[in-house]
């Protein structure tokens, strides 16, 4: 009984446990140094880049003639969110007959933390209370000067 007992608590950690362990990702293009080396500005064409490197994880949103290769590599814990512990982000930029003009390679510095302040965006301008926004105005609607009117006179005495 008592070894049924031990095995079965040792199982339950074990599985208990088996969620916190970390889980590795990868996503995206995967990345040769020797292949990326290979292209040459003034040497090669969109032919050849595709032919050594294949085809682009995506091509540039404001000009086409940039193509984007994008290999990262994450790590999660539990229900945490993944996080990138390698990117390379590779930039081969063409001119408009289709030759290579530049070869651009980036890593993980130039990924964004962007942190959201819990659930309030910070705005410029007064920071008024739930009462101040509601009896604010009184006595200002309808005051001389202020523009309003009465209803014989709607355009407030001009």
């Amino acid at each position: 009984m008592t070894k049924v007992l031990t095995l079965s608590v040792a199982l339950i950690a074990l599985v208990v446990t088996s969620g916190c362990s970390r889980v590795r990702g990868h996503q995206g293009y995967i990345a040769d140094a020797t292949l990326i080396d290979a292209i040459k500005p003034g040497i090669d064409n969109r032919e050849s880049v595709t032919r050594t490197l294949g085809r682009p994880t995506f091509a540039g949103q404001f000009d086409a003639n940039d193509w984007y290769y994008v290999d990262r590599e994450t790590k999660q814990l539990a229900f945490a969110l993944p996080a990138a512990t390698k990117q390379t982000v590779l930039r081969v930029s063409f001119d408009a007959t289709g030759n290579v003009t530049a070869v651009t390679k980036t890593g993980i510095e130039k990924i964004a933390s962007i942190r959201p302040m819990r659930d309030k965006t910070p705005t410029l301008g007064n920071n008024r209370s739930f009462f101040q926004e509601l009896f604010g105005n009184i006595g200002q609607v309808g005051s001389v000067g202020q523009g309003g009117g009465t209803a014989d006179n709607p355009d407030g005495g001009n």
